[in-house]
C-alpha cells in the first residue's frame, strides 16, 4: 500500500475512479464547480488499485478539500490522505483546512470531528442549489435522509 501524488501518469486512473464511484469527475458545492480529475491530490493504492483518493484546492489562506474517498473504511486510508493534505498545508504556511459535506453524511461528520474539524457554518439549501447545476445529485442521501444542506468544517493547524 502506498500514497502517491496525483500526476499526469496516474490521472487516467483517477478519472476512472471518479466515474466509477461518483458517476462523473464534476463536484458541485457552494464554493464552486470543480473537475476533480484536474485538481491536486493524492491516491492511496493497494495492489496497483486506487482504494482511496483526496483532492484539494489552494485558497487565499487555506486548503479546501474537495473530495475524500476511501473504499475500505476503518483501515486508516482516509486518515492517511487527510494527514498528507494537512502536511501540504503546513508546508505552504496555510494553517486552515476546510471542506464541505452534506447534511446526510453522518459518517463524514463523525470522521472529521474525531480529527478536530469543527462545523463552522451551515448552508441551508446548499445541496438544492448545487442540484440546479448538477441535476444528477440525488434527493435522498445516506440512511434515507433528505439531501438539502451543506456543512462547512474547518481545522486550524
Amino acid at each position: 500500500m502506498s500514497i502517491k501524488e496525483i500526476t499526469i501518469e496516474n490521472r487516467e486512473k483517477v478519472v476512472s475512479f471518479f466515474k466509477e464511484n461518483w458517476g462523473s469527475t464534476e463536484m458541485v458545492v457552494s464554493t464552486g464547480v470543480y473537475q476533480c480529475d484536474q485538481l491536486d491530490g493524492f491516491i492511496f493504492e493497494d495492489n496497483n488499485q486506487i482504494v482511496g483518493l483526496v483532492t484539494y484546492v489552494l485558497k487565499d489562506n487555506e486548503i479546501e478539500v474537495i473530495s475524500l474517498d476511501s473504499l475500505q473504511e476503518g483501515k486508516g486510508i482516509g486518515s492517511s490522505l487527510m494527514e498528507k493534505v494537512e502536511y501540504i498545508a503546513m508546508q505552504k504556511k496555510l494553517y486552515v483546512v476546510s471542506l464541505v459535506t452534506t447534511n446526510d453524511n453522518l459518517n463524514a461528520l463523525k470522521f472529521y470531528q474525531k480529527r478536530n474539524y469543527r462545523i463552522t457554518s451551515i448552508i441551508p439549501n446548499g445541496v438544492n442549489k448545487a442540484r440546479n447545476l448538477k441535476p444528477t445529485i440525488p434527493l435522498i442521501g445516506h440512511d434515507g435522509i433528505p439531501l438539502n444542506d451543506e456543512l462547512v468544517l474547518k481545522k486550524i493547524l
